[in-house]
C-alpha cells in the first residue's frame, strides 16, 4: 500500500494560465507560495521566514473555476498528489519539474461583507451559536442520561 497526498494552504503567485483542448478539456497552471513563519531560538538566533513555491496543475472543471475565480494573491487550499515529470529544454538538456496535481481546491479569500469567496452557493453557517447547537441525544423520562459504568475511567 502507498499514499501520495499533499495538502497546501497558501497564496497564488501568478494568475492561472488556462489552456483548452480540442476535446473541451482544460488545464490550469499557476504557482502557490506556502510560508513557514520565522522565529527566534532560545539562544537568540533569528530564523527567517521560509517560503516554498509549488507548481499547481488543475484539470477540467477545477481549471475552469481557477480561470474565473483565482487571481494572483488569492488565498487557496489545495489537496492533490505530487507528480514529477521530465522534458528537454531548448538546449536539449533534460529538465525535471515537480508539480501538484490538484484533486480539490477551496477559495479562502474574504469578500468585503465577510462571506467566504466561493463560486458555489453555500448555506450560511453559524459557528458556536447556542440556539443552533442541539444535543445528539435528547434527555427525557423515556431516555434517561447514561450512567457511568464501573471501570470506565477514560479521560474522554
Amino acid at each position: 500500500m502507498s499514499v501520495n497526498k499533499i495538502i497546501l494552504l497558501g497564496n497564488v503567485g501568478k494568475d492561472p494560465e488556462v489552456r483548452y483542448f480540442d476535446n473541451g478539456g482544460a488545464v490550469a497552471n499557476f504557482t502557490l507560495a506556502t510560508t513557514e513563519r520565522g522565529y527566534t531560538a532560545a539562544n537568540g538566533t533569528q530564523v527567517p521566514d521560509r517560503t516554498e513555491w509549488h507548481n499547481i496543475v488543475l484539470w477540467r472543471g477545477l481549471a475552469e473555476i481557477a480561470e474565473k475565480y483565482v487571481k494572483k494573491g488569492s488565498k487557496i487550499y489545495v489537496e492533490g498528489k505530487i507528480r514529477t515529470r521530465s522534458y528537454d529544454d531548448a538546449n536539449g538538456n533534460k529538465r525535471y519539474i515537480t508539480e501538484i496535481w490538484g484533486d480539490n481546491m477551496e477559495l479562502l479569500d474574504r469578500k468585503p461583507d465577510g462571506q467566504t469567496a466561493t463560486p458555489f452557493p453555500q448555506p450560511p453557517v453559524e459557528r458556536n451559536a447556542p440556539e443552533t447547537v442541539k444535543p445528539a441525544v435528547e434527555v427525557s423520562s423515556q431516555n434517561p442520561p447514561l450512567e457511568k459504568e464501573e471501570g470506565d475511567d477514560l479521560p474522554f
